[in-house]
């Protein structure tokens, strides 16, 4: 198999394959296949973590923001939504789970290796911008929760997000096993919080199931708001994130251990969204009920119009009582400081991948976080609350540009046989998974398009200046549309999956005498320097 760009990885391929057999010859007289003879539900727990880190990004305070402002405008006839969402977000993250699963690298690394120097400096710049979009409502939700818990200023709380998010990251050297007990810890609090808001107000249960299974766009924004809600749930940072995580365990080098582990990493996945999908539901109920209730004050009613992570919290103070604004502190507080967990990780993998950096854990912490609380620091010491706020939407139109710039590349690497070999998606998970991805995609590039074009018709700007946005925005648009369509159409060059005739011939005849499970996967892993917990 000829490897157009990286003429070594044949020889490299080649060791490490001789490397394995004496390894799986070696393991056998040493009992090392006992793993596998572990009963089904042991093996599930030992891969139990990374589905509960990446939910995060689906309960963000990004997310909440967004779930607050449809329940607000629209009650619950867009619950659909969310779970149209998420079930593509379980298929997409069950792809990222494979990939590294089966190549032993991550998407940022397979980026690394495929792309040319061009493209892949454009996508580690895209991947970054992506980071630090996704952790401004994070960082800023924090402050939020700081400010309505404790009643400090939110660039105060910004500072503490900081900080607070390295002192957990230092749990990281105890193991990566007790940052994620940490993180589903957070998870269930606020499962508990939102439940109990919802116990409170009892929407009625009819309704919200009617808005859950029948999809509706009804009154004025409702599409819009829908729109956002889509953009909002997918995350571009998360796909490094999910096919990086994967590879703290370890995945027996045998066709049935590459399966299985495949299937525990999608049953845990999809529990963990199935948890992220019933809170969103809460939050989405909670509001439509409190907005929606038949006593509010004009006050009141004016928040409802424009419903944001901080007016919220006066919301249910003023018409619920001061006990529900502080179960809403404390799950805003667990959700944005988990959040940043992940982001920070997120950032670390992109840097590493990318650009093959090797530095000290707590150096590489420290600076992916300073690069990414930046620019709500700025913005909240000058514009305050109002001006952190409109930040958080400025944040979620970036991750809805930045999509295409992670999706694709996994869609393509997972159907790709140069990448997966025989564990390449279906046809039906490619027809699928593509027709849905290029769905979000359009929907997100029509959204931002017709924001814009609205935006430029009616702003107060003198024609001369619309005329000199519109001179350099256009042609961006039209760079981006050509980038989009490159990465779609492009043929990928690299192998990562390496077999020779031999190993094939062997494949052949352990499948006739059905054996083929235990035979070693002839995938290539020259993964260096991973920089997981130890």
């Amino acid at each position: 198999m000829e490897i157009e760009r990286e003429a070594p990885g044949n020889d490299k391929a080649r060791s490490w394959r001789a490397n394995v057999a004496q390894e799986d010859s070696k393991s056998k007289l040493d009992g090392g296949d006992q793993p596998m003879k572990e009963p089904a539900w042991k093996r599930f727990l030992a891969h139990v973590g990374p589905g509960f880190m990446v939910s995060l990004a689906y309960l963000d305070p990004g997310n909440l923001e967004t779930d607050l402002q449809a329940g607000a405008n629209h009650r619950y006839e867009l619950l659909w939504v969310i779970l149209i969402g998420l079930i593509f977000a379980l298929i997409i993250q069950s792809l990222a789970a494979n990939l590294g699963v089966v190549t032993g690298r991550h998407l940022a690394e397979i980026c690394k290796s495929e792309y040319p120097k061009f493209v892949r400096i454009c996508l580690w710049i895209l991947a970054e911008v992506a980071v630090i979009a996704a952790d401004i409502p994070e960082v800023i939700g924090t402050a939020f929760a700081f400010n309505l818990l404790f009643h400090i200023p939110v660039w105060v709380g910004v500072l503490i997000t900081g900080s607070s998010t390295l002192l957990l990251l230092g749990l990281q050297r105890y193991g990566v096993r007790k940052l994620e007990f940490l993180i589903s810890m957070l998870v269930f609090v606020m499962a508990a919080c939102f439940f109990g808001e919802l116990s409170i107000v009892k929407p009625p249960a009819v309704e919200v199931i009617k808005g859950l299974f029948i999809p509706r766009l009804k009154g004025d924004g409702a599409t819009a708001d829908a729109i956002a809600l889509l953009g909002a749930l997918v995350m571009p940072h998360n796909l490094f994130l999910h096919s990086a995580l994967v590879l703290s365990r370890k995945t027996p080098s045998s066709v049935r251990g590459i399966k299985d582990a495949c299937r525990f990493f999608l049953y845990e996945s999809g529990f963990a969204l199935f948890v992220a999908l019933l809170i969103n539901i809460a939050v989405i109920s909670v509001s439509g009920a409190v907005c929606f209730s038949g006593n509010l004050s004009p006050e009141d009613a004016d928040k409802c119009s424009d419903l944001s992570l901080d007016s919220s919290s006066f919301l249910l103070k003023n018409v619920l009582g001061r006990s529900s604004a502080i179960v809403y502190g404390v799950a805003l507080l667990a959700s944005g400081q988990s959040s940043t967990i992940t982001g920070t990780y997120s950032g670390q993998y992109i840097m590493q991948g990318f650009l093959d950096i090797r530095m000290k854990k707590w150096l590489r912490n420290l600076m992916t976080r300073c690069i990414a609380i930046a620019p709500s620091l700025v913005v909240s010491i000058i514009g305050g609350s109002s001006g952190a706020g409109r930040l958080i939407i400025i944040a979620s139109m970036i991750l809805s540009f930045e999509l295409p710039f992670a999706l694709i590349p996994l869609l393509k690497f997972s159907s790709s046989s140069s990448k997966m070999g025989p564990h390449k998606n279906s046809i039906y998970i490619i027809v699928f998974s593509w027709l849905l991805g290029l769905m979000i995609i359009g929907i997100n590039m029509y959204f931002l398009s017709t924001s814009f074009v609205g935006w430029l018709i009616h702003n107060s700007l003198p024609k001369y200046a619309n005329v000199l946005v519109g001179l350099v925005v256009f042609p961006l648009m039209l760079i981006y549309v050509v980038a989009v369509i490159y990465l779609t159409l492009r043929k990928d060059t690299v192998v990562t999956f390496v077999a020779d005739s031999t190993q094939l011939v062997d494949a052949e005849k352990a499948k006739a005498a059905g054996e083929e499970d235990d035979l070693p996967v002839p995938f290539r892993q020259d993964l260096a320097d991973i920089p997981l917990p130890e």
